[in-house]
């Protein structure tokens, strides 16, 4: 201090002695300070001014130890200002400053020290109240500072300084912010701040006050009963379970209906009583309490809604009403309310001996008029509703029954009329009538007479024997059924008076007038019918028949008048007519006839005409003449006259033409003659000239042609004449006649005007007339116009020259220039279309004399040339264009300025550039009269710009002008910088925008993107190009730009490119507290947190009065962490804690305080089980719960201080799969913390597992094919299921399709294939589950249709035949019904089509599937069908498709014949089939089958020569099949096989079967049998060569069995198909030698083959190669069907087949033998019947003791050797006793002894074979026991044995 006082006083020293005066001291500065005193926060300016020149710089100081002040956040020193922003307490103190600069003096003195004060900012407070509020109450906020006044105040809630802005809700007015309605989202912390315009501009905030907001207390609804019924009482309870004495308000429907007290509306506390509610009482109700004490109101309630349904009204239907006296009357009163209540007791009357009361129904048996009246009834019940409604009255009516009325008209009657009877009742329609007459009841009935017809009684012709007492009663179906009958009528009859009738003058004449007059004189006013003849020919008005009253007058009688009249009267009373009298015959003769002549005929017209009149009869007659059937009478005229019997017509005209007759009249009888013939005259006009002109119109100097023509005749001379005043056209120069031809040549207007001509010739007619006139028109030759628009012409504008002509059409032109005649012709401006010359792009060289002529190639050809025109083109004006400013700034406006000196009223268009872009108006181009405005120009604007003008009139466009370049510069642009950036809230930002072009720049800043202005306030301000934030917030960050502005251009710059201020918060503490609450004792562990950056420090506080925690024994810090150990009731309270660091942020905001609760006891745990009672394999779930979160939970079973279970931190435990030892006594308690707190032992829970039942599912029936339509049962039965209360789940493919079954049993009924698949079910009772049973496999197939088969197809005489049917092989149960087709019946089962009925054979249905029969007599031909049904009710099977079976055995009612006589037949070969018809049968129709169809008839393309015989004119192979014939009724013919061939050779065999013994010629026929008529011919049977024939013929002379077979022939044609030959067997005679022998040899046989079989067997036992098979030989196939092919198939029981091998390698079998040698092959069957139990069935033996042989031959395969096979087959049957009456008429043959000798068919291509059958049947001592179900004998037991040659 001592040495820098020394360095002062040395240098004031040095100062005063260089000689300067006190006048020459450094210049002091001088310090201002504002605002001072300052208040914290505020910006402080100091600013240093030196008096004494310029271009001083500064140094500041603050307090007396020249502490030297410099830059920082906070202090900025600019040029000579220092500025303190946000001014702090330590900032205050005293300041100074001094001068420095580089010239003299280099410094100042420092001036006088000023003192800066800084005062802390005065602090706001918030009050507010209710605090905590309820919803819906108003809380007022009310901010105040006590320091100055006229404070402005913003609002903040929570801690991110969220500003409260005015809303609905929310209102600041002065100092007060009112919440109204507060919401729970009001609450949270609100704090304020104060603001004003004068100093102190803010304060501090206030401290942060929280304000709770508490949801009002809910009130709760109950109603009961809900819903009511009208009539009951209804109670409303309300109930808030909140605090006490609560007022309750009551409010119906959504539009706060208040419900106040009434009559049914009691209020009783917290109670709304409606006593008889009705239905206008339902609705929506809610209350709402009330109270003194806050909270003041509660929440509305839940609605609740309460219907009251009207009682359930009676319903009384009264059966019949109205009712007749003695009918049964039915009342039946039902409710129809819900189908649960079904108790109901009705009340109607009382019972009585003729009212019964039974249930709902009242009946009134034998009703009388006392019964009717009003009824109606009413329902009782015990439970609610009690009663109903009485239902509306029915009115009963009980009518006596209705009476019939009988009207008879006429009555009295007259015989011959018809009399009516009417008989009516009123009541009802739809009556029948019984008729009655007289009192005995004779009953009316129809005759031919008597006709009844609804209600009327018709008695037609009536006679006296109808008279007598009528009456009738009604009946109907309907009621009433009948009437009483009415009150009889007498019906009198009488007989009709009679006609007397006469005839004047009779004889009459033809044409004279004869009368006719009738009279009656009985009564009068008679009007009269008239009759002619016998026949009742009705005698009409007519034009010569006329009837007055009762006379008829016949004028200009007629011959036809003649004959028999006689009359009737009528009358309109009656009688209304009499009898016929007397007839009278009238005579009318024929009058003389007249005869006319004409001469002559045809007359030309002015011809003389003569008509003369003759007549034959008599003399003295005078002639009157007529013309035409109108009788026009001609009379003497001018050119008519009269002489005589002559007629003179002078100069005839056409008018006279026609029919002419003539009359004779005179004074005696007849006075007048009969017109004659009438001639007919005709008049013939004078043929008339036709005349044409050609051309017409004609032009002038054109050749015309005028043709004058007669049609009539020929050698005509024509005569012309021009004009009406016969101006005679004779020969000269232009005009020349030839013939009928005048040609005028060189045509000119003078030769115009009317033309006719006339023609004369030598004979009739002489002259012509002339004919129609024709006007000849000359005109001149049309003359071309031309038009040209525009003219004068612009250059560049488009020229059109229009030419036209007016007259016609279809016009050429050719255009001229200049008077030179030069053509116009196309080119590239110059386009000729049509009429019209367009020059495009005019040029002055385009300008001339122009003219235009037309051509064409119709009349006229060409035109006159027209006047020319003369066309002018002038230069376009010019557009010249100026621009302003040039060049422009971005975003400056410029204007272009376009003007035409030519003319005015111009329109501009703008282009830019060279490419002719077209300027058009757009927000910155508008386009004003002949200026271009660019608003805010753009360097996209920049380029060369041109105008052109345009306007209406000509000329319409300028050329356009010079172009002029416009250059567009861009704005400068300034340049943002953000300091500091990102910001946190409350720091200080500066943005500082600069431009680097020119100078002088103000600035205007900018925030957001919509261009929001930044202004000054209290925390932004702006100096030169600084925006300076204090304390920013978060609604200070967003996107900032600025704008330069100057005086001078650029007026104003571009604005930069933005920058984005981000003002992030303060990071915010989060606390958490684990546990909370918690029970004293426990260790309670806060953490505190900051997401944002690390490295904090926290500091915590408790309670809202900033109470910092400080470490103690319980209260631990670590770090992030405040641990209470051994809470305590005193621990309890508000926590929140706050972050501190060294770097940005330095601080966090404090986080949410969150409120720590210890209870002061020990929790305890509940445990539940949302089962008790459950089956093995379910799960139960055990929920322990404690108070609050936190908690591991332990598990304990049968005893709680046992091992837990489980230990879980969820609050649930299920056991899954539970067993039985899983049951028993649960506990479990909760603990939590370090070391653990737990809680007490819950209270226990039982748990019992039982087994689970078991469902069992059963299929009914079980089948294991199902087929759709039947019905299928399934049953669930719960085994180990305890009582039977059991519902039912049904599964099928593991999908529930029924959730809930009360019944065990499920019925498909009908089923489907929809219904397939896999089912199961499932028990249910309660919660509980049985098992699920095993899945039953439900399978549903189509409805089958079974397989028909027949064995044997074709059958002889006497064959049994087995009918097979086969359905589905997996199905089983079946019963078989037999069918056989008949024609279509109504009333039996038919075929889909019924084309045919089905009817059942005799024991139509059996539990087998064949049915044999053995035909009685000779084999129907005919169709079969069968069906399967099975199960209760019956399912049936489709039918199956018909089979048919064929005998070609001639019948006895009608025979099938072919011509030609056989089986084979050519294709397009003709072929007869001839139903021969026998006895009385009728109706016969030709049917036939084949492979691809069945059943057709003779078909219409068919010529069918009788009814009976069925032509086909061309056959083909698809003919080939059975035919035979059908009647009617159902019978069949014989069958015939057809084979049709398209080869060369067909065998012609018999068609039918032929006799055992006759001749047989087998015959080879060859398609083209005139050019080798005998070929050499091969014959086969079964395949093999019989014989061989050069005639092409076979003869067998004696056919026997052994010849029936397959036949063909072959020969070097080719070879034929095969055909079957049939022989029929004649029944040998009875001889006793022969027999006797036969059975001797049988016996002897039967002997030897049981030996063998015995040695057989014996010797194959000791070979050991037995073995037991099934076998029966194959069956070879042929073309056409063998009819023995079936007969070899086995029936009955089971066949044991022993097959010997001879050699022990032989494996082949029947392969072996196909290729083999010879073979000898045998089999022996031997039945053992003797021990047999079964009856054996009947054999159809025709007589009782036959002895005999039947020998049958098989058929050999193809290509095989000889075969031998026998059959031998014995029964001894001799002791065979009966005990049962045969089924059948046929009786039991015992001890016969037969062979039956069974063919065989050897395998293919086998050679000689030989087999042996033996078959024996010891039945010595069987018995038959039981009737056997079919005519065929089973083969039971059978033992065959077989041997097999090597």
């Amino acid at each position: 201090m001592e040495s820098t006082l020394l360095c002062v006083l040395l240098l004031l020293n040095t100062y005063i002695n260089s000689g300067h005066s006190e006048d020459d001291a450094l210049p002091k500065t001088t310090l201002t300070v504002k605002p001072n005193p300052a208040f914290t926060g505020e910006k402080v300016t100091l600013k240093c001014s030196v008096t004494y020149d310029s271009s001083w710089n500064y140094q500041w100081y603050k307090d007396w130890n020249y502490n030297v002040v410099s830059q920082s956040v906070s202090h900025t020193i600019t040029g000579n200002t220092f500025t303190i922003s946000r001014a702090a307490e330590s900032d205050q103190g005293q300041y100074w400053c001094e001068g420095n600069r580089v010239s003299r003096p280099t410094s100042s003195q420092p001036g006088d020290p000023v003192t800066l004060t800084v005062e802390a900012l005065p602090k706001t407070t918030l009050t507010v109240k209710p605090n905590p509020a309820y919803t819906g109450e108003k809380v007022t906020l009310k901010c105040s500072v006590t320091y100055a006044s006229r404070w402005n105040y913003q609002w903040y809630k929570d801690r991110n300084y969220n500003v409260v802005s005015q809303s609905a809700r929310h209102t600041i007015t002065g100092n007060t912010f009112t919440i109204s309605r507060a919401a729970e989202s009001d609450q949270g912390q609100y704090w304020c701040e104060g603001n004003r315009l004068s100093r102190p501009t803010s304060s501090q905030l206030s401290d942060p006050v929280t304000l709770t907001v508490e949801a009002l207390p809910k009130t709760t609804l109950t109603v009961k009963p809900n819903p009511a019924f009208t009539g009951e009482t209804v109670t409303l309870m309300c109930s808030v379970t909140y605090a006490s004495r609560w007022n309750y308000q009551w409010y119906k429907d959504r539009n706060y209906n208040v419900v106040s007290q009434s009559v049914r509306h009691t209020i009783t506390g917290n109670t709304l009583t409606i006593s008889r509610a009705a239905e206008s009482d339902q609705g929506q109700y809610w209350c709402e309490g009330n109270r003194l004490s806050r909270p003041t109101s509660s929440q509305l309630s839940d609605p609740v809604t309460l219907t009251v349904e009207a009682l359930p009204k009676t319903t009384l239907t009264v059966k019949p009403n109205p009712a007749f006296t003695g009918e049964t009357v039915t009342l039946m009163c039902s409710v129809t309310y819900d189908s649960r209540y079904k108790d109901w007791i009705y009340h109607v009357v009382s019972q009585s001996v003729s009212h019964t009361i039974t249930g709902n129904t009242l009946t009134i048996s034998r009703a009388a008029e006392s019964d009717q009246g009003l009824y109606w009834c009413e329902g009782n019940r015990v439970s609610r509703p009690t009663s109903s409604q009485p239902g509306d009255p029915v009115t009963l009516t009980v009518e006596a029954l209705p009476k019939t009325t009988l009207t008879v008209k006429p009555n009295p009657a007259f015989t011959g009329e018809t009399v009516t009877l009417m008989c009516s009742v009123t009541y009802a329609s739809r009556w029948n009538y019984q008729w009655y007459k007289d009192r005995n009841y004779n009953v009316v009935s129809q005759s031919v007479r008597h006709t009844i017809t609804g209600n009327t009684l018709t008695i037609s012709r009536a006679a006296e024997s109808d008279q007598g007492l009528y009456w009738c009663e009604g009946n109907r179906v309907s009621r009433p059924t009948s009437s009483q009958p009415g009150d009889p009528v007498t019906l009198t009859v009488e007989a009709l008076p009679k006609t007397t009738l006469t005839v004047k003058p009779n004889p009459a004449f033809t044409g004279e007038t004869v009368t006719l007059m009738c009279s009656v004189t009985y009564a009068s006013r008679w009007n009269y019918q008239w009759y002619k003849d016998r026949n009742y020919n009705v005698v009409s008005q007519s034009v010569r028949h006329t009837i007055t009253g009762n006379t008829l007058t016949i004028s200009r009688a007629a011959e036809s008048d003649q004959g028999l009249y006689w009359c009737e009267g009528n009358r309109v009373s009656r009688p209304t007519s009499s009898q016929p009298g007397d007839p009278v015959t009238l005579t009318v003769e024929a009058l003389p006839k007249t005869t006319l002549t004409v001469k002559p005929n045809p007359a030309k017209t002015g011809e003389k005409v003569t008509l003369k009149c003759s007549v034959t009869y008599d003399s003295r007659w005078n002639y009157q003449w007529y013309k035409d059937w109108n009788y026009n009478v001609v009379s003497q005229s001018a050119r008519h006259t009269i002489t005589g019997n002559t007629l003179t017509i002078s100069r005839a005209a056409e008018s006279d033409q026609g029919l002419y007759w003539c009359e004779g009249n005179r004074v005696s009888r007849p006075t007048s003659s009969q017109p004659g013939d009438p001639v007919t005259l005709t008049v013939e006009a004078l043929p008339k000239t036709t005349l044409t002109v050609k051309p017409n119109p004609a032009f002038t100097g054109e050749t015309v042609t005028l043709m004058c023509s007669v049609t009539y005749a020929s050698r005509w001379n024509y005569q012309w004449y021009k004009d009406r005043n016969y101006n005679v056209v004779s020969q000269s120069v232009r005009h020349t006649i030839t013939g009928n031809t005048l040609t005028i040549s060189r045509a000119a207007e003078s030769d115009q005007g009317l033309y006719w001509c006339e023609g004369n010739r030598v004979s009739r007619p002489t002259s012509s007339q002339p004919g129609d006139p024709v006007t000849l028109t000359v005109e001149a030759l049309p003359k071309t116009t031309l038009t040209v628009k525009p003219n004068p012409a612009y250059t560049g504008e488009k020229v059109t020259l229009k030419c036209s002509v007016t007259y016609d059409s279809r016009w050429n032109y050719q255009g001229y220039k200049d008077w030179n005649y030069n053509v116009v012709s196309q080119s590239v401006r110059h386009t000729i279309t049509g009429n019209t010359l367009t020059i495009s792009r005019a040029a002055e060289s385009d300008q001339g004399l122009y003219w235009c002529e037309g051509n064409r190639v119709s009349r006229p050809t060409s035109s006159q040339p027209g006047d020319p025109v003369t066309l002018t083109v002038e230069a376009l004006p010019k557009t010249t264009l100026t621009v302003k400013p040039n060049p422009a700034f971005t975003g400056e406006t410029v204007t272009l300025m376009c003007s035409v000196t030519y003319a005015s009223r111009w329109n501009y268009q703008w282009y830019k550039d060279r490419n002719y872009n077209v300027v058009s108006q757009s927000v910155r181009h508008t386009i004003t009269g002949n200026t271009l405005t660019i608003s805010r120009a753009a360097e996209s604007d920049q380029g060369l710009y041109w105008c052109e003008g345009n306007r209406v009139s000509r000329p319409t466009s300028s050329q356009p002008g010079d172009p002029v370049t416009l250059t567009v510069e861009a704005l400068p642009k300034t340049t943002l910088t953000v300091k500091p950036n990102p910001a946190f809230t409350g720091e200080t930002v500066t943005l500082m925008c600069s431009v680097t072009y020119a100078s002088r720049w103000n600035y205007q800043w900018y925030k957001d993107r919509n261009y929001n202005v930044v202004s000054q306030s209290v925390r932004h301000t702006i100096t030169g190009n600084t925006l300076t934030i204090s304390r920013a917030a978060e609604s200070d960050q967003g996107l900032y730009w600025c704008e330069g502005n100057r005086v001078s251009r650029p007026t104003s710059s571009q604005p930069g490119d933005p920058v984005t201020l981000t003002v992030e918060a303060l990071p915010k503490t989060t606390l958490t507290v684990k546990p909370n609450p918690a029970f004293t004792g426990e260790t309670v562990t806060l953490m505190c947190s900051v997401t944002y950056a690390s490295r904090w420090n926290y500091q915590w506080y408790k309670d809202r009065n900033y109470n910092v925690v400080s470490q103690s024994v319980r209260h631990t810090i670590t770090g992030n962490t405040l641990t209470i150990s051994r809470a305590a009731e005193s621990d309890q309270g508000l926590y929140w804690c706050e972050g501190n660091r060294v770097s940005r942020p330095t601080s966090s905001q404090p986080g949410d305080p969150v409120t720590l609760t210890v209870e002061d006891y020990q929790p305890k745990t509940t445990l539940t089980s949302d089962k008790e009672n459950i089956f093995t394999g379910d799960s139960v779930t055990l929920s322990c719960t404690a108070e609050s979160p936190g908690w591991k939970f332990y598990l304990y079973r049968h005893r709680p201080d046992s091992t837990p279970v489980t230990t879980t931190s969820g609050y649930s435990y299920t056991l899954s799969w539970v067993s039985v030892s899983d049951g028993g006594q649960y506990w479990c308690r909760a603990g939590r913390g370090d070391p653990i707190y737990y809680t007490l032992y819950s209270d226990p829970v039982q748990i019992n597992i039982t087994e689970r039942p078991v469902a069992v599912l059963t299929l009914q029936p079980n089948w294991t094919q199902i087929f759709i339509r039947e019905t299928v049962t399934m049953r669930c039965d719960i085994q180990g299921g305890g009582d039977s209360n059991w519902n039912y789940i049904w599964y099928n493919n593991s999908q529930l399709f029924i959730p809930f079954n009360t019944k065990p049993e499920y019925r498909i009924s009908p089923v489907y294939r929809s219904n397939s698949g896999s089912y199961t079910c499932e028990g249910v009772k309660g919660n509980k589950f049985s098992k699920t049973s095993d899945a039953v496999q439900l399978t549903v197939s189509d409805q089958p249709q079974p397989v028909l088969s027949i064995s044997p197809q074709w059958l002889n005489p006497g064959d049994s035949v087995t009918l097979s049917c086969e359905v589905d092989k997996t199905s089983i149960a079946w019963r078989f019904s037999w069918y056989r087709t008949v024609p279509y019946r109504a009333g039996l089962p038919s075929l889909s089509d019924k084309s045919y009925s089905l009817q059942p054979l005799s024991d139509n249905v059996t539990s087998e599937d064949s049915y044999t029969q053995i035909p009685a007599g000779p084999t129907p031909t005919g169709g079969y069908v069968c069906r399967a049904g099975r199960g209760d009710p019956v399912y049936d099977t489709l039918y199956s498709e018909p089979q048919f079976l064929w005998s070609g055995d001639l019948q006895s009612s009608v025979s099938l014949t072919v011509n030609p006589n056989t089986t084979q037949h050519f294709t397009s070969k003709s072929l007869s089939l001839i139903c021969e018809l026998k006895g009385n049968s009728t109706g016969w129709r030709l049917k036939r089958h084949t492979e691809t169809a069945w059943r057709s008839e003779c078909p219409s393309t068919w010529r069918s020569i009788t009814e009976s015989t069925c032509t086909i004119t061309s056959l083909t192979t698809w003919y080939s099949g059975v035919f035979w014939c059908e009647s009617g009724s159902g019978e069949n013919s014989n069958a015939v096989n057809i084979t049709v061939n398209d080869g060369d050779v067909i065998l012609e065999s018999p068609v039918h079967p032929v006799t055992e013994g006759d001749s047989v010629t087998l015959t080879c026929t060859f398609r083209h049998q005139g050019t080798n008529p005998k070929l050499n011919t091969d014959f086969y049977k079964d395949g093999t060569l019989i014989k061989n024939e050069t005639t092409g013929e076979m003869t067998i002379p004696t056919v026997s069995k052994s010849d029936e077979g397959f036949y063909k022939c072959k020969s070097g044609e080719g070879e034929s198909p095969e055909s079957w030959v049939t022989v029929r067997v004649v029944a040998p005679g009875s001889s006793t030698s022969v027999l006797v022998g036969v059975v001797v040899g049988l016996l002897v046989a039967g002997v030897l083959l049981v030996i063998l079989l015995v040695l057989l067997v014996r010797y194959q036992n000791r070979k050991g190669s037995c073995f037991n098979r099934i076998f029966w030989p194959p069956q070879p196939q042929r073309t056409n069907q063998d009819p023995q092919q079936d007969q070899g198939s086995t029936q009955g029981d089971t066949n044991i087949y022993d097959t010997i091998n001879s050699s022990d390698n032989n494996d082949n079998d029947v392969a072996g033998a196909s290729a083999a040698g010879p073979r000898h092959v045998t089999y022996t069957q031997i039945n053992l019947k003797k021990l047999d139990k079964k009856k054996k069935e009947k054999r159809n033996y025709p007589q009782e003791n036959p002895v005999y042989s039947e020998v049958k031959t098989g058929k050999a395969t193809a290509a095989a050797g000889p075969v031998n096979v026998t059959y031998a087959e014995v029964d001894l049957q001799k002791k065979v006793k009966t005990k049962k009456k045969r089924e059948t008429a046929t009786p039991p043959e015992p001890e016969s002894v037969y062979s039956l000798v069974k063919p065989y068919t050897a395998p293919a291509a086998a050679g000689p074979v030989d087999v042996t059958y033996v078959e024996v049947d010891l039945q010595k001592k069987v018995k038959t026991k039981k009737k056997r179900e079919r005519a065929t004998p089973p083969e039971a037991d059978s033992v065959y044995s077989r041997l097999k040659p090597r």
